[in-house]
């Protein structure tokens, strides 16, 4: 539907340049741009593509000059990915539940479960025993939700996701397709010490051969997962053991990422895709695991830690470090010891 630069500008407490009447219908990057489109150029880089353009309205930088980029109106953004969160909103079709209401006929849910007011249920969704649904709430097509779950106001699961026994999540949640929350942990042991523990006394003779039979330790506690958390495609969050796994307000989680068993995650964290968090280990508050980085078992990672791409955390973290490298060490450091092996090379 389409909105005037002033209403738009307005949801984001933003400013306008020039004619603040003109229609937008969608977002678009600048020279793709039509001339209904709203396009998305935030900083200066942008202004000979915006030049090139047939949009007449775009997103622009203070100081951005509308007669030098040949626009009719504008949308200041001081902060251009933040005014991006909010007119993606803003111009979300929501598609994925397009003309969707209600329950539909394919679901099966069994006769305990509750189900919130306003609550949207898809194609062919399965809904165990003692499950409570909040009110308002979407599941998509083909969701699986196990027995006594319970599922906030506001949720959204698309797709194709999977929910097992004894999760709780809170509420204003998006979980994208595919992802599988509350699947039992990884968690074996031997009769007697494994070959991981033998191996560490070892101190690298040969180890001799053993019963080497793993013998299951169920996973009894569930997962627990705050309010505002989104979980991307095809992640996976295990149950505890005994204690649930934890996932505190605000968490983002990327796609393909790994959350072990008995795991804690501290408010606001954001793991980035292929990131794995081993079992029983702790993030504090606004902890950030870049791509295909790994935090090994019981460990404490302290608040605002960044730990750089790749980069495999095998012990502890203070508080607001920025850890790089395998095993992961402060940042500065593990430049400066890149840095000494190529002087060395060069030797």
């Amino acid at each position: 539907m389409p909105q005037t630069l002033k209403e738009l500008a307005a949801s984001l407490g933003a400013e306008t340049l020039g004619d603040a009447s003109l229609l937008v219908d969608r977002l678009a990057e600048p020279l793709e741009a039509r001339a209904g489109d709203l396009a998305l150029a935030v900083a200066p880089k942008f202004a000979k593509h915006l030049q090139m353009s047939a949009a007449r309205a775009a997103v622009v930088w203070p100081g951005a000059n509308l007669t030098e980029l040949g626009l009719e109106g504008a949308i200041v953004a001081p902060r251009g990915r933040l005014a991006m969160a909010g007119l993606t909103q803003q111009m979300d079709q929501d598609l994925a539940f397009d003309g969707q209401m209600g329950i539909h006929p394919s679901a099966v849910i069994d006769p305990s479960a509750k189900i919130g007011e306003g609550a949207v249920i898809g194609p062919f969704v399965v809904i165990a025993a003692d499950v409570q649904i909040g009110v308002n709430a979407r599941i998509g097509t083909h969701v699986s939700i196990g027995c006594e779950v319970e599922i906030g106001s506001d949720v959204v699961l698309h797709s194709g996701v999977r929910i097992g026994p004894n999760v709780v999540m809170g509420r204003d949640c998006i979980v994208q397709m595919g992802a599988a929350i509350g699947g039992d942990g990884f968690s074996f042991t031997t009769a007697e010490p494994s070959n991981v523990e033998r191996a560490v006394r070892a101190r690298g003779e040969p180890l001799e051969p053993m019963d080497g039979t793993w013998h299951r330790i169920h996973s009894l506690g569930g997962v627990v997962i705050g309010d505002h958390v989104e979980i991307g495609a095809n992640s996976t969050i295990d149950a505890g053991t005994i204690r649930a796994t934890r996932v505190s307000d605000g968490c983002k989680i990327d796609n393909l990422v790994q959350v072990g068993h008995n795991v804690v995650l501290g408010e606001d964290c954001l793991l980035c895709a292929q990131a794995a968090v081993a079992g029983s280990a702790v993030l504090g508050d606004r902890v950030i695991l870049g791509g295909k980085s790994g935090v090994a078992d019981n460990l404490h990672i302290g608040r605002d830690v960044v730990v750089g791409g790749g980069a495999i955390v095998l012990g502890n973290v203070a508080d607001g470090v920025f850890v790089s490298g395998h095993p992961a060490q402060p940042t500065h450091e593990h430049r400066a010891g890149i840095k000494a092996l190529r002087r060395l090379s060069k030797q």
